[in-house]
C-alpha cells in the first residue's frame, strides 16, 4: 500500500517538474519575443499557457485521488495540499507570461532602451520558478528560503526600471504609450517573482508545517 502511495507521490513530483518547465518556457518565450520584437513568437505563448492550465488539471486530479484513496496524514497530507496550492500560482505565472506576450503583440514593441534591465529581470524570474519547484522535489527548505530572498533582486530590477521609465516620461520625444507598456511588462515579471515566493513558502510548509 505504501509503495503504491510512494509511486504516486513520485508521479506528482514528475508532473510538477513538467509544469514548472512549461512555466519557464512561457516566461522565456515572452522575454525572447520582447527582446526580438517577434510577434510570431509572442503568438506562441498562449499555447504554452494552455498546456500549463491542462497540466494543472492533471495534477489536481492526481492530488484528489491521493486524498480520497490514500487518506494521507501529517507530512504526506501537507505535501499534497501544498502541491494543490502551488499549481494555482504556477497557472498565474503562465497567465502573466501571456499578458506580456499580448502587450508585445498589441503594442508592436520592436525595440527598447537596453538601460532597462527587463530581460535580466525575466531571467531572474525563471531562476526563481525553477528553484522553487526544485526545492519541492528535493524537500529542501534552504533552496526555498533562497528563492524568497532572491525576490529582492527582482524587486531591485523593477525599482530601477520604474525609475528609468519615469525619467523617460520627462523626455519630450518619448513615446508615452510605449513607456507605459514597458512598465506593465516589468510589473508582470515582478508579479511572477511574487508567485515564485508563494510557491517557495508552500514548499516550506509542506516540509515543516510552517510557512516561515
Amino acid at each position: 500500500m505504501r509503495s503504491k502511495f510512494d509511486e504516486q507521490l513520485e508521479l506528482l513530483n514528475t508532473e510538477l517538474i513538467q509544469m514548472g518547465a512549461l512555466c519557464e518556457s512561457a516566461i522565456a518565450l515572452a522575454a525572447k519575443a520582447l527582446a526580438q520584437g517577434d510577434m510570431e513568437l509572442a503568438g506562441k505563448v498562449p499555447e504554452t499557457t494552455l498546456e500549463i492550465y491542462q497540466k494543472g488539471r492533471n495534477i489536481e486530479t492526481l492530488c484528489m485521488k491521493l486524498l480520497l484513496q490514500q487518506q494521507p496524514v501529517a507530512t504526506d497530507l501537507r505535501i499534497i495540499s501544498s502541491a494543490l496550492r502551488m499549481i494555482t500560482d504556477m497557472e498565474r505565472i503562465g497567465n502573466n507570461s501571456g499578458d506580456i506576450a499580448e502587450i508585445v503583440s498589441m503594442a508592436k514593441i520592436t525595440e527598447f532602451n537596453t538601460d532597462f534591465p527587463i530581460l535580466d529581470m525575466g531571467r531572474s524570474t525563471i531562476k526563481m520558478v525553477t528553484e522553487s519547484i526544485d526545492a519541492f522535489v528535493k524537500r529542501d527548505v534552504n533552496i526555498a528560503r533562497e528563492v524568497i530572498s532572491y525576490d529582492d533582486v527582482v524587486d531591485g530590477y523593477f525599482d530601477k526600471i520604474k525609475k528609468n521609465l519615469i525619467a523617460e516620461f520627462n523626455n519630450p520625444n518619448a513615446d508615452g504609450e510605449k513607456t507605459l507598456d514597458l512598465l506593465m511588462i516589468a510589473k508582470y515579471f515582478e508579479r511572477m517573482g511574487d508567485h515564485a515566493v508563494v510557491i517557495a513558502k508552500w514548499v516550506i510548509f509542506s516540509i515543516t508545517g510552517n510557512k516561515d
